[in-house]
């Protein structure tokens, strides 16, 4: 499979099967200092696009092998709504998705856009980020190409509000030292009063980032929460409710683990003890690593392999 990867466990949506948009190398608009993807220069459109078709159809595959996921995730190495054929392959996606809700995750930097607008309005959840709510910070944070301005994301934020009857998520991730003041929050606030999201994720660094940032504490998390008290907030910490039994082919978990390491809870409790065996052996193999970071243990790939 080249463009779908997981299931994996989701702490906010459950269990999602992902769709990457741009498997081969990043494209984004953003180079956020957390991004858990290798640092790559901004860019404001894709090259060599894959055709929906090829997508939809590794889609129908897993889910002719498998029961259907909580959420089909729209997703990319990069910003998914720069991909040109969004609206053509959202539309496919829904003829088939069965009871999974179809989700994308999304930098909110093309909200603006109205002809984005219309195609994320085909979605049951919509997840736009905003980290911050000044230029300033904004830029830290974010790393937008220079003619994005958060400024326009939250108007165009606030216009699909109106337009979009599904369910809207704004995801805050705070980076110590960087965004994670209470004057940035406040000013959020402001913005979130007027774009009146149906939720809001409060998180922090979860994964290896793309460069040397630090997670605020849980602590922490729970305090600047308490000025989002007027929202539904989810202050997002990794809780399983269930375990699930994935069927995942060797080249399943090598192109799921190289797009999104993985802890071991993760492996718990959505790998079958078949792919489990296949992880053990991926492991001594030297194909797959397991390495701490910031006291939790992922598997990740070992960049040092060249793999075919």
């Amino acid at each position: 499979m080249r463009y779908i990867f997981g299931p994996v466990y989701s702490r906010r949506f459950g269990i999602s099967l992902g769709i990457d948009l741009s498997p081969d190398k990043k494209r984004c608009n953003f180079d956020c200092l957390y991004c858990e993807l290798d640092r790559a220069k901004p860019v404001d459109r894709y090259d060599n696009p894959p055709e929906s078709e090829e997508i939809v159809r590794e889609v129908k595959e897993f889910l002719e092998r498998n029961e259907y996921p909580d959420v089909i995730t729209v997703t990319a190495n990069g910003e998914p709504t720069l991909y040109p054929y969004l609206d053509k392959l959202i539309d496919q996606l829904k003829e088939i998705k069965g009871k999974s809700k179809l989700l994308i995750l999304s930098n909110g930097s093309t909200i603006y856009n109205p002809s984005i607008r219309r195609s994320l309005s085909k979605l049951d959840i919509v997840k736009l980020s905003l980290d911050a709510a000044d230029e300033k910070i904004f830029r830290k944070v974010d790393r937008g190409l220079k003619n994005i301005k958060v400024s326009q994301i939250i108007e165009g934020m606030k216009a699909f509000r109106k337009e979009f009857s599904g369910e809207l998520i704004i995801e805050i991730l705070v980076v110590k030292y960087v965004n994670d003041s209470v004057e940035n929050i406040k000013k959020i606030v402001q913005a979130l009063k007027e774009i009146k999201p149906d939720r809001v994720d409060l998180g922090t660094v979860d994964r290896p980032p793309a460069y040397r940032v630090f997670p605020v504490s849980n602590e922490r998390l729970h305090q600047l929460a308490g000025y989002l008290k007027d929202f539904n907030v989810n202050v997002v910490e990794r809780k399983y409710d269930k375990s699930y039994q994935f069927d995942l082919s060797k080249e399943d978990i090598i192109n799921t683990i190289s797009k999104r390491p993985l802890t071991e809870e993760d492996i718990q409790n959505t790998f079958s003890l078949e792919s489990k065996k296949i992880l053990e052996k991926l492991l001594k193999e030297n194909v797959v690593k397991k390495e701490e970071k910031d006291g939790m243990f992922f598997y990740m790939l070992n960049s040092k392999l060249l793999l075919h």
